[in-house]
């Protein structure tokens, strides 16, 4: 997948880009805040039909205008595509792709397969396991679409036996016909997560030792409730604590990955470098997965990547990224020598942009 021109109008603090890149590297440099990673979040934009940032649409708006809109043109095994999406306020989202509108949002997920790596990252590590498990999700969604269908079945019944809790119904009978879907689904979600992290792990290890240089132990393993049995079960046994509390406290919406180093959990003892390692690691490993088993090549970006690194850590990442494994890539700095030293090691064609508030210039 190559997204050949990008155009841009009225997102965040970019009034109007109209931009060609290149198939392989593209570098945007400039001070923090004028604009390099709302570009990105352009491109995830029209991958993921949100903002990585996940605000609120109409927060995407340039502040003091009506309205925003994105069209990028793409190549994709050698075919032409248009992908586009136009926002006004108080009004629907409309999402096209060669100019004909989804019905929905979710048949779209997967066709543009992208991996981003940017700072908001560390949330993977010090937020809750609903951060853990949103990774998960958009990793499989983005090759198994059943698995995220199965996925919206299995929110929309735990969603509706929340309801139930939270007014207090007794009645089992009512509680049963959701439960039976929340346990049909949850066996799929667990199976299909289970079966991706025991591929992923091994990846992921072998990246965070190349960057580490094998210095550091780290684990990644998974947590659910159902390998410790039937949810159904587990669901109806929980059913008393459940309405006192008001939720569900049993299912795959609860799962979590374990993250540790040395035996104990990463948040607590990482330092900023190693958390920053562990967060590449994952971020390679997702983009080498989906490289193997999607049907198109992900789109790498990769937002202020050097932050936070020792100088050989950010040697071995140069390494890897000037290396012809990954795609196409974007990658922002506000430190020039980082950019010129990546396109000094590889032959490939690259770009070069200077941003400043929003505008975009190309550098020699």
């Amino acid at each position: 997948m190559v997204l050949k021109q990008l155009s841009i109008i009225n997102f965040k603090n970019i009034a109007q880009a109209d931009l060609d890149f290149s198939g392989n590297i593209n570098c945007f440099l400039g001070n923090n805040g004028m604009g390099k990673s709302n570009l990105l979040d352009a491109i995830y934009y029209l991958s993921f039909c949100k903002s990585f940032t996940h605000v609120v649409d109409s927060q995407n708006i340039r502040h003091g205008e009506d309205f925003f809109m994105l069209q990028g043109f793409y190549e994709r095994n050698g075919a032409h595509e248009a992908l586009s999406c136009g926002i006004r306020r108080r009004q629907k989202k409309s999402f096209k792709r060669n100019k004909k509108e989804y019905e929905r949002l979710s048949d779209h997920i997967g066709f543009a397969p992208l991996v981003m790596v940017a700072p908001a990252d560390t949330s993977l590590i010090e937020g809750g396991s609903e951060e853990r498990r949103r990774f998960i999700d958009i990793v499989i969604s983005q090759w198994d679409k059943p698995y995220l269908e199965t996925l919206i079945r299995y929110n929309k019944a735990l969603e509706q036996r929340n309801t139930l809790l939270r007014q207090e119904v007794s009645d089992p009978m009512l509680y049963e016909i959701w439960e039976e879907q929340m346990a049909r689904a949850a066996t799929i979600v667990y199976n299909t997560r289970r079966r991706f992290l025991e591929s992923f792990i091994p990846v992921f290890d072998r990246f965070y030792n190349l960057i580490a240089e094998g210095s550091e132990h780290v684990e990644l393993s998974y947590r659910s409730h159902l390998s410790e049995g039937d949810l159904l079960q587990q669901l109806v046994a929980s059913r008393s604590r459940d309405l006192i509390l008001g939720y569900t406290t049993k299912g795959v919406h609860r799962d979590d990955m374990e993250m540790t180093l040395g035996g104990y959990p990463m948040k607590r003892i990482g330092s900023q470098g190693q958390c920053k390692t562990y967060l590449i690691a994952l971020k390679l490993a997702q983009y080498d997965f989906l490289s193997h088993n999607g049907n198109t090549t992900p789109i790498l970006l990769l937002d202020d990547l050097f932050d936070k690194l020792d100088a050989e850590r950010v040697e071995r990442i140069m390494q890897l990224v000037s290396s012809d494994i990954f795609g196409q890539i974007f990658i922002t700095d506000t430190n020039r020598e980082y950019l010129d030293r990546i396109v000094k090691r590889t032959t490939a064609d690259h770009r070069l942009y200077s941003v400043t508030n929003g505008e975009f210039t190309i550098m020699p």
